[in-house]
């Protein structure tokens, strides 16, 4: 398999717990699928196969590491190296986004005034992250702390 057609494969299997999050918040197919570990597992097997091919498996670029700037460039300078950073952001962005929603329900912030925030978390994690805990601010419901509201 191509590194091209993995790196489709991989955008294209977050696509629909991006599509659940936004449009069927509270169905059950979105809490077995999105709201369970399967995503972070099942990505988190070809990041942790990958890295180690990368690092250790002679796949990756000579040189690379994570020491210096110049190592980390050289590591993403092979594919297998971009697609396991690929899926590293696609992990951590999914997993925060997941977390946005369960958390704006359990505070029963309007689903509608998510969405922005969830598609900005798909489309540029952290600005996401930021524009979800300005809205819990702005709402009065948890402001900046990450501390844990009960269901």
């Amino acid at each position: 398999m191509s590194m091209e057609t993995l790196y489709s494969l991989i955008n294209l299997s977050v696509l629909p717990a991006w599509v659940l999050l936004i449009f069927a918040p509270r169905w059950s197919v979105t809490k077995t699928l999105v709201h369970s570990m399967l995503y972070p597992i099942l990505l988190g097997v070809f990041y942790t196969t990958g890295l180690g091919l990368t690092v250790f498996g002679g796949m990756g670029a000579e040189g690379g590491g994570f020491r210096s700037i110049v190592e980390v460039r050289t590591l993403f300078s092979a594919d297998i190296g971009i697609l396991v950073g690929w899926a590293h952001y696609l992990i951590f962005d999914l997993f925060i986004g997941a977390w946005e929603a369960r958390d704006g329900q359990k505070r029963g912030i309007n689903h509608l005034l998510l969405i922005p925030c969830i598609v900005l978390t798909f489309m540029a994690g952290p600005f996401g992250l930021l524009l979800y805990l300005c809205l819990r601010a702005a709402t009065k419901k948890g402001g900046w702390s990450l501390e844990e509201r009960d269901a």
